[in-house]
């Protein structure tokens, strides 16, 4: 057996992935709208999106590109509102607080590389109890550039003592996988997280696809 490919590092993308954070996001977004006279949106629409950050949900809100005067501003209202709610309704995906439960049992590392700003991602762990447990976290403060570019997964790997090799990472945003990739990482696409209707998860060649975490201990099990 290779052991330079034994897996001892998880890593996470976290909104989408590890948390569903798409409840609080609604909450901002249809304040928001309300505020400025607008019919509140479907969660469902709101959902798919969520993975595309804070500008792709103000283009969704009010239908307007970042060229146009108004968007910046609409989106830092946003922003502040989201912080506002932060963790009123995020709670981790069905079968996460087992996955990482039995992660630890393992003693098998694991930890976050996110695009989300660390002043909501820390304060949203704090809530959830998962700062801590968390053996590192990268948001994109940390790096010069942000997924797809591979320079968080490095860091994460290089803060663990750790080869790309021997990492994988789960996300559910192509730019996920190919961030992974371009690590030199095992992939794994998680289809329950936030997923355009008009997406196929085939066609970004992960490595591994899950239907729900519950799936990912004996995946997991099998790479080490």
């Amino acid at each position: 057996m290779d052991h330079t490919t034994d897996l001892s590092v998880v890593l996470f993308d976290l909104d989408g992935t590890l948390l569903d954070t798409a409840p609080d996001f609604a909450e901002a977004i249809n304040t928001l709208l309300r505020d400025h006279q607008r019919q509140p949106l479907d969660f469902s629409a709101i959902r798919q999106v969520v993975s595309n950050g804070s500008g792709a949900l103000t283009t969704l809100c009010f239908d307007i590109t970042a060229e146009h005067s108004a968007f910046e501003p609409l989106r830092r209202e946003l922003l502040t509102l989201y912080g506002q709610c932060l963790a009123q309704y995020s709670h981790p995906f069905d079968g996460i607080t087992q996955l990482l439960d039995w992660l630890d049992r393992e003693q098998l590392r694991w930890g976050i590389v996110t695009n989300k700003p660390r002043r909501y991602t820390d304060p949203l762990l704090e809530h959830l109890g998962l700062a801590q447990r968390s053996h590192v976290t990268v948001c994109p403060e940390d790096v010069l550039h942000s997924k797809p570019d591979p320079e968080a997964l490095l860091q994460a790997c290089l803060r663990l003592d750790c080869k790309p090799s021997q990492s994988i990472y789960i996300g559910d945003h192509q730019r996920d996988i190919d961030a992974g990739k371009n690590a030199g990482m095992r992939t794994v696409a998680a289809n329950y997280g936030y997923i355009a209707d008009n997406q196929l998860t085939t066609d970004w060649q992960a490595d591994f696809y899950v239907d729900c975490a519950d799936e990912l201990p004996a995946l997991l099990q099998s790479l080490r």
